[in-house]
């Protein structure tokens, strides 16, 4: 299943009318993590480290799409379906979604999920997931900042849709370096990350499509993106 999704996270994004890649499922769970008989004391070390890195290759993948990647979920995202979630550029979720990081319940902290959730939410809430691994309803998901909306399950596919209306409607190019800014300079210090930015601002400024938008603003019509 992690050899699928990377595939299809990255078979297209040299493509510029790739725009948008939504993560869904069918049924009531989104994912449910893990499959813990693969980490059975029976089963090799160097299969068990496989799963882990391959993990963070999915994970990696998603960070590093020059397109925005969309969870839609519709039901339970637990362990590392949760921190699946998390990943995402952008969640929308129903409100009959449920999210959780139970892992502790079985012995095994969802210390990797944790690194997902703990860059989404407060400390004090991922916490609560992580010790307790009690689930947030999607309200309280909502209001812990872990998922952007909460609608109900008849509107879930009209909402991604409007969501990739707008995004279709920005130049590609302006973001893909909007998004591969925003995840390098959540890791660096504050003067660090606004050093990086004046450089990515006049980058931007000078690009084909960052002199579109000027211009379209200018003479106050619609801009046509080069998406390059």
């Amino acid at each position: 299943m992690m050899n699928s999704l990377i595939e299809a996270l990255n078979l297209n994004k040299g493509d510029t009318s790739l725009r948008a890649i939504v993560l869904s499922a069918k049924g009531n769970v989104f994912s449910a993590g893990h499959n813990l008989k693969e980490l059975q004391i029976s089963s090799d070390l160097e299969k068990q480290k496989l799963i882990f890195q391959k993990a963070t290759e999915l994970m990696t993948s998603i960070i590093q799409s020059p397109v925005p990647v969309i969870a839609k979920v519709n039901g339970f995202a637990a362990a590392a379906g949760c921190q699946l979630v998390a990943t995402c550029d952008i969640i929308i979720c129903s409100d009959k979604s449920k999210f959780s990081t139970p892992g502790a319940n079985f012995g095994i902290f969802c210390s990797t999920p944790g690194i997902a959730i703990g860059r989404s939410v407060p400390k004090s809430r991922a916490m609560y997931m992580l010790l307790t691994g009690e689930p947030l309803s999607a309200q309280e998901a909502y209001e812990s900042g872990l998922v952007t909306k909460v609608v109900p399950a008849e509107k879930l596919d009209s909402e991604v849709n409007e969501t990739i209306e707008q995004i279709k409607r920005k130049s590609r190019s302006v973001i893909s370096l909007g998004k591969e800014f925003f995840y390098k300079q959540i890791g660096l210090n504050v003067l660090d990350a606004y050093r990086l930015g004046e450089e990515i601002m006049v980058k931007n400024i000078n690009s084909l499509d960052g002199q579109e938008g000027i211009n379209s603003f200018i003479e106050k019509r619609k801009a046509v993106w080069n998406h390059k």
